[in-house]
């Protein structure tokens, strides 16, 4: 269970913290409330990482160098990583960080002024970023951390950009236009088409796009952003070894963009952000693409797997999403709440991630694609538990 927030309402922090500050919650996440079982709440690759650690991490290791400050710069890591994503980066074309949230937070840091005076829907003189919801929370949180303020532009029902109303949503004051590809929740890629929409219209939206590519290894050949860098000087893509890599424990991403922008990020962020046991697992990972391939395609077959199972529940499953991503996305029918069918999924050991709090998304669960006997517990429990509770209310109906 997650540990209880202490209270801020008292004391020195609510009489000297920042207003937008105080209004701020924890993360949260399905984990903090179900931490055991089987886990297909966060979207991680059960097959495992693709990095094995070497015996240099042992920090008992004579032949090790953790005394020693980190790279400051990842030389090494990034020429690696220029090499497997190919599409002539260069070092200069990569920062990175802890996570992408380090290079989200970054960027909103280097290119929004502060001002939206503790509110996130008007302005008092800030900028502002753009966000298309349904899609990952943290643009929001970051947003609300830096007092920056932000405009929806929610995405169509079938998960696509709407982007004459993205066009005419932007100010002069929105610096940072988010689309997140594959999204998430919506498992769903953006047609490189519709990024070079918006990137290229820049007298209407003169700022920077920003393409969170965090599933972007499972979506297939030529969905990557990353091929218009050289072609658009106002794209920037973020990546992360947390998702295909199996690496999201070690917290490392990466930012590619152009090399002024990319200048200004290492000019920010802190001096060793990405410590040493970091960048070692990292470099590995990036000698073991045979091992990432062979997992990509594990994940794959099991995502046809269990969409074709889901399928066949047409007494449960109202609709499943297509998906780019390592996770699918399903509409419940509304025999049930939705809600109360992932808690209770929770209770019998397979935790899954309830998203029909978000825009479009009216009870929907999403799964990750996990191991064979992970899917085979999950689609157990889950028609067991579709079972049990359809009784009780049947049951509970007729007293």
């Amino acid at each position: 269970m997650a540990e209880e927030t202490p209270s801020i309402t008292t004391g020195i922090a609510s009489k000297l913290a920042r207003a937008n500050i105080l209004e701020l919650q924890p993360y949260r996440c399905a984990r903090d409330d179900y931490s055991e079982g089987v886990l297909l709440d966060a979207n991680e690759n059960a097959f495992g990482p693709t990095s094995v650690p070497s015996n240099s991490l042992d920090p008992y290791d004579n032949s090790n160098t953790l005394e020693r400050y980190p790279d400051p710069y990842q030389k090494q890591l990034k020429e690696l990583f220029c090499r497997e994503r190919g599409h002539e980066l260069q070092p200069s074309n990569i920062f990175v960080g802890v996570g992408s949230d380090e290079a989200i937070d970054l960027l909103m840091r280097i290119f929004c002024t502060p001002g939206a005076g503790g509110s996130t829907t008007t302005t008092n003189g800030g900028d502002n970023i753009l966000i298309t919801p349904p899609t990952y929370g943290m643009y929001k949180v970051c947003a609300k951390v830096n007092d920056v303020q932000i405009i929806s532009v929610p995405l169509t029902p079938d998960f696509d950009l709407n982007v004459p109303k993205m066009l005419e949503g932007v100010t002069d004051k929105t610096k940072l236009l988010f689309i997140c590809s594959p999204g998430n929740p919506t498992c769903k890629a953006i047609p490189l088409s519709e990024i070079e929409k918006i990137a290229s219209e820049r007298e209407k939206y003169p700022g920077i796009v920003v393409v969170d590519e965090a599933y972007i290894d499972f979506a297939g050949e030529g969905s990557s952003a990353v091929s218009l860098i050289k072609k658009y000087s106002n794209i920037v893509v973020l990546q992360t070894l947390s998702k295909a890599f199996g690496l999201a424990g070690i917290r490392c991403g990466f930012c590619i963009g152009p090399p002024d922008i990319i200048q200004l990020m290492n000019n920010v962020k802190a001096p060793y952000n990405v410590n040493s046991l970091t960048s070692e697992v990292a470099i590995n990972a990036m000698n073991s693409m045979e091992t990432l391939n062979k997992n990509i395609q594990a994940i794959l077959k099991e995502r046809t797997n269990v969409r074709a199972e889901l399928e066949q529940l047409t007494d449960i499953v109202d609709f499943i999403y297509p998906s780019d991503s390592n996770f699918l996305l399903f509409r419940i029918k509304d025999d049930l709440n939705a809600v109360d069918l992932y808690k209770q999924m929770a209770d019998y050991g397979v935790v899954t991630r309830f998203r029909g709090n978000e825009m479009h998304c009216n009870q929907c669960i999403r799964v990750t694609i996990g191991k064979p006997d992970e899917n085979k517990k999950f689609f157990d429990i889950l028609k067991s538990t579709w079972s049990e509770l359809t009784a009780k209310k049947r049951n509970a109906g007729e007293e």
